[in-house]
């Protein structure tokens, strides 16, 4: 596969590269969303040293460093021997980083710091004492979201001031992730989408002309297969009470959004389950999403908790409870739970084609950010929802007073004119700027629009989409 996507990362460490200085750079997030190939696709063509820690005690860990650094500098005595610990490390690089500019990479830092508590400190004396008049590029990179804060990023980390710059690598989003499936069409894909996200791992599991649900039954259901466990170790590597999040994020997935409801479920009090809502949504696995017209989203008491990754909500909806039938490897069973039968049909009904609708609609909000140059510049796009109703896609311009109002539809019906009555209706109770804005109005089909529609959004001025491609409304 050609590395996809990744050109503002890349731009920005090479920006840095060509600056022939000290560099200190942190790039980190979750696991599997593309890290290292990142860091391989940077110091490709370089001068570089590239070390994966691990789990190993630090005296292992410092032998082989010395080993595949000995090796690149042919130093034969370094190689056999290694080093006896950090300093050693930072020492012996201050002149090859002086003399040419070098590049080290240690990959899964977080490893490190578990082994041994005071690594940090040590790096801050070796970068403050011995790397930062050189030409070293030294990138500390990992998976552990909340360590790598914790040991290099927070006001009271050791490392703390002393980067840089850094990068927090975020999964790819439906447009980039399309790139690897050229082949697929628009709704097959999404339905790749609705179960990997943009994760690049697990997006490669899937390339290939197979069926998706054989591919499932392999990919996920297989007890040896990498993903079928991949939630579970995600959650212990970052966390420590697995039990009581695991609580929160299958409330959540159960469709208990609000804070009383998943305090009703979980049976926490509003306090204790804020910590551990907070946590999760640092580490990316939760979001609290809020009313995109809200005037003060930090205040708003409308917020609804969602779990960020697609593939966390598959596996809590398809995996996590009827893991004792996929322990028997009772596929079939756990393959009708998800498409009401066992392949996907468009024709049915299912849990997973509800999944893809809500994917779809948040596709839609992505799509909707690309075609500013068509319609107007958006201040913020999302979705709306009071009490009474919920609208799929808004975005506005304070600016400019415009407002625009979107549905979406994942359906095999095609969109007529009493969806575009319904979201005019649901747009006259938005209270944005109520007397004194321009609306536009957008719709989203999975399956095109009656002709009734077309006609309509011609002499209304209606934006249509057909899947993801906007049509030509004049």
């Amino acid at each position: 596969m050609p590395f996809i996507n990744r050109e503002q990362e890349l731009k920005s460490l090479n920006e840095k590269w060509q600056l022939n200085s000290a560099q200190f750079f942190i790039i980190y997030g979750k696991r599997r969303v593309g890290k290292t190939e990142l860091i391989k696709q940077f110091i490709k063509g370089k001068t570089a040293i590239y070390f994966l820690a691990d789990k190993r005690t630090s005296a292992d860990q410092l032998r082989e460093l010395g080993q595949i650094v000995g090796n690149y500098f042919h130093d034969e005595i370094l190689s056999k021997n290694g080093f006896s610990d950090w300093i050693e490390v930072f020492s012996y690089l201050k002149p090859k980083a002086t003399a040419e500019p070098l590049i080290l990479a240690i990959d899964e830092y977080p490893y490190l710091t578990e082994n041994d508590k005071s690594t940090s400190s040590l790096f801050q004396k070796g970068w403050d004492e011995y790397l930062k008049d050189t030409n070293i590029f030294l990138i500390l990179s990992g998976s552990s979201i909340a360590m790598m804060e914790s040991e290099t990023l927070n006001q009271s980390a050791p490392l703390f001031g002393r980067r840089t710059g850094q990068i927090l690598v975020d999964p790819l989003n439906f447009s980039q992730s399309r790139q690897f499936f050229p082949e697929k069409n628009f709704s097959d894909f999404l339905n790749i989408y609705t179960i990997t996200g943009g994760m690049p791992a697990y997006l490669l599991q899937f390339v290939g002309e197979t069926d998706m649900s054989d591919d499932i039954k392999t990919k996920i259901f297989n007890k040896t297969a990498f993903l079928y466990n991949e939630v579970e170790f995600t959650l212990k590597e970052e966390l420590r009470e697995t039990k009581n999040y695991l609580a929160i994020i299958c409330a959540i997935a159960l469709g208990k959004r609000k804070l009383s409801e998943i305090v009703n479920e979980v049976g926490m009090d509003k306090a204790t389950a804020n910590k551990y809502l907070s946590v999760l949504i640092n580490l990316r696995l939760v979001e609290r999403e809020v009313p995109i017209t809200e005037d003060k989203p930090d205040k708003s008491r409308k917020g609804l908790y969602k779990i960020s990754d697609n593939f966390f909500v598959f596996w809590f909806q398809y995996i996590f409870p009827y893991k004792s039938y996929l322990e028997m490897d009772n596929y079939d069973y756990v393959l009708e739970k998800i498409f009401g039968g066992l392949k996907y049909d468009d024709n049915v009904n299912s849990g997973f084609k509800s999944i893809a609708a809500q994917v779809y609609e948040r596709v839609a909000v992505e799509l909707l950010t690309t075609w500013q140059n068509k319609i107007f510049a958006f201040e913020r796009v999302g979705r709306d929802w009071n009490s009474n109703q919920e609208i799929d896609v808004v975005g506005f311009s304070s600016s400019e007073k415009k407002i625009i109002f979107g549905e979406c539809k994942w359906s095999q019906k095609p969109v007529g004119i009493n969806i575009y009555e319904e979201l005019k209706k649901k747009a006259e109770k938005v209270e944005w700027n109520k007397n004194d804005r321009k609306e536009y109005f957008i719709l989203f089909s999975k399956s095109g629009f009656t002709e009734e529609m077309i006609k309509i959004a011609k002499n209304d001025g209606v934006f249509l989409v057909e899947k993801d491609v906007l049509l030509d409304n004049k």
